[in-house]
């Protein structure tokens, strides 16, 4: 039987990160700038650990500054907020994230709107929320921004195409559905108290699944041939691997819908990649607009 074309994120990533170092290079070259990224972290989760890093790394392979912010969990708010102030302030800095989850005695929306929205490189403060909704030109949240190159590199135009987007999130869900219907697809936004789930999956071209959950969506949701995109990044237990080892499987039963799909991300290899790559983009993005250049012109 024939399987879906894997989509590559790894592959994309590479390339994206290629082009922003190659708009780093002509940033300095042509107009003596070099865009700074500043990172805060508060607290040592593993996995935020591990993201700071990788986002340090690639900041720098890509040319650009990197300035990592590390807070002790305890932190006061006032203290958080002071420094987002200061950043915002600082002129080498032109991209502010601070990294989620934040520790329960601070106001994680709080922090996110006190981020000067063009320098929002995760594209979360409700100015660029705002901007995403109405078609206008705010900075996008990552994942979903790189979800959307991945498809339009795939199929082409994505005009006229039914789309859905399984998951309601502020962070992926939301955006999602509206960079879907920028690019004139009708979209239906599909979560787990939607009735008659699969069949609503069944009658899309798209399948965005970002609802959380290790593959909710199985095989025979997917209408034969349509392109499907797994953001869900979920750790199951593996006993194949051994006593209390564990797996990464996403939101869609892979096994299954590569039997019917016409192409499809892999997890991990397929999403994950691209969210720093377009971190970066944003910052790119971020810089050109402070300064009044139009990206297009690098």
């Amino acid at each position: 039987m024939r399987q879906a074309k894997i989509i590559d994120g790894k592959a994309f990533a590479a390339t994206a990160r290629e082009g922003v170092a190659r708009d780093v290079a002509a940033l300095k070259d042509k107009y003596g700038i070099t865009p700074g990224l500043a990172v805060v972290l508060v607290g040592e989760d593993p996995a935020s650990e591990v993201y700071v890093r990788n986002k340090g790394k690639s900041t720098l392979e890509t040319g650009m500054q990197s300035f990592e912010h590390r807070l002790p969990a305890d932190i006061d708010q006032g203290d958080l907020l002071k420094l987002v102030d200061k950043l915002n302030r600082d002129p080498a800095v032109n991209g502010i994230l601070v990294q989620l989850p934040l520790p329960d005695q601070i106001d994680e929306n709080a922090v996110i709107q006190s981020i000067n929205p063009a320098k929002d490189v995760d594209g979360f403060h409700l100015a660029n929320v705002g901007l995403l909704s109405t078609g206008g030109d705010g900075l996008v949240p990552c994942t979903p921004l790189g979800c959307i190159l991945m498809l339009k590199e795939t199929l082409g135009s994505l005009s006229g195409r039914r789309a859905i987007v399984v998951g309601r999130s502020n962070i992926v869900g939301k955006p999602m559905a509206n960079l879907l219907l920028k690019e004139s697809c009708t979209v239906t936004i599909a979560h787990s108290r939607t009735k008659d789930l699969p069949g609503e999956c069944r009658r899309a071209d798209i399948v965005i699944a970002a609802v959380g959950r290790p593959e909710m969506v199985k095989g025979d949701w997917i209408r034969k041939g349509a392109t499907v995109i797994d953001v869900g990044i979920n750790r199951i237990p593996a006993p194949e691997k051994g006593e209390g080892k564990t797996r990464l499987v996403g939101d869609v039963a892979f096994d299954e819908a590569v039997q019917v799909a016409g192409a499809i991300t892999p997890v991990p290899g397929g999403v994950g990649p691209m969210t720093i790559a377009m971190l970066l983009r944003n910052t790119v993005t971020a810089t050109c607009r402070q300064a009044g250049i139009d990206p297009e012109n690098l």
